[in-house]
């Protein structure tokens, strides 16, 4: 017998767990961090944007709404990530419509394998809540490859302009500077999947069991869930950095470094 578990904390409950922000605040009060305003528009800002969010999938998940809504829900993160990335690593020129590019390709792989197979019905209660974990999570993974990116052309300008000038196209001579900057924006989120179920337990996971899902179907579809966020990572972070690398050269394939900070 599966038993669903009210998990609805209300005001009383949210006000609680502000405790543990609270002492948070005091930490940063006594070993003097500075942290004590971000941490509280942090909170002010989350709480805002999570009830608008409920409120907007409470209309999206309703039986009676047109799966339309929930499509235009999944179109619409796409430029909302876009906009943060760029926003994030502003160093890296044109960002926003390459992490766009990036989403399209990734994302779109993704939704097409997981409800074209049958790994999960298309539903709007499956496609908006996983393309949200897709997209957000590949949000990290961009933007820590941009700024590598932009850190290894500035450090290792002086190699790529040595392979320049011994005939090696922008592409050859960028090509390694690329590749670190994607190995190390996919580390953590491999690191995620290699430790997930021993050392934490994902939010899909434990969601799942709360709403009474059997706990090895709720393991099945999480783990699912990592494969799919970890393909579209890497696809999306691929796109983003093979479009960047093409940044810093001329069309006569001069190199233009990025500045060096306080330079």
């Amino acid at each position: 017998m599966r038993v669903v578990i009210d998990v609805g904390i209300g005001p009383w409950g949210l006000g609680a767990s502000l405790l543990l922000v609270l002492l948070a605040v005091v930490v940063s009060l006594t070993r003097h961090l500075g942290l004590e305003r971000d941490l509280l528009v942090a909170v002010v800002r989350s709480i805002g944007q999570l009830l608008l969010a409920g409120w907007a999938l409470r209309l999206i998940l309703d039986q009676d709404t047109h799966m339309a809504w929930a499509w235009l829900w999944v179109v619409c993160l796409v430029p909302f990530a876009a906009a943060t990335a760029r926003r994030r690593e502003p160093r890296l020129r044109g960002l926003g419509w390459m992490t766009a590019v990036g989403y399209t390709v990734g994302l779109g792989v993704s939704l097409a394998v997981v409800f074209g197979l049958g790994v999960l019905p298309l539903e709007a209660r499956v496609l908006v809540p996983v393309s949200g974990m897709i997209v957000g999570n590949s949000l990290k993974v961009v933007v820590v490859a941009a700024a590598r990116l932009v850190d290894g052309v500035r450090d290792r300008s002086g190699e790529i302009e040595a392979m320049l000038g011994l005939g090696f196209g922008s592409r050859r001579a960028v090509r390694d500077v690329a590749a670190d900057a994607l190995r190390l924006a996919l580390l953590p989120q491999i690191e995620i999947t290699r430790s997930v179920g021993m050392v934490f337990i994902p939010g899909a996971l434990t969601g799942l069991v709360l709403a009474g899902v059997d706990p090895v179907d709720a393991a099945m579809v999480q783990a699912a869930l990592l494969f799919l966020i970890l393909g579209s990572a890497a696809i999306t972070g691929l796109v983003v950095v093979l479009l960047g690398a093409g940044r810093f050269f001329t069309a006569d394939q001069r190199l233009e470094p990025p500045a060096r900070e306080g330079g």
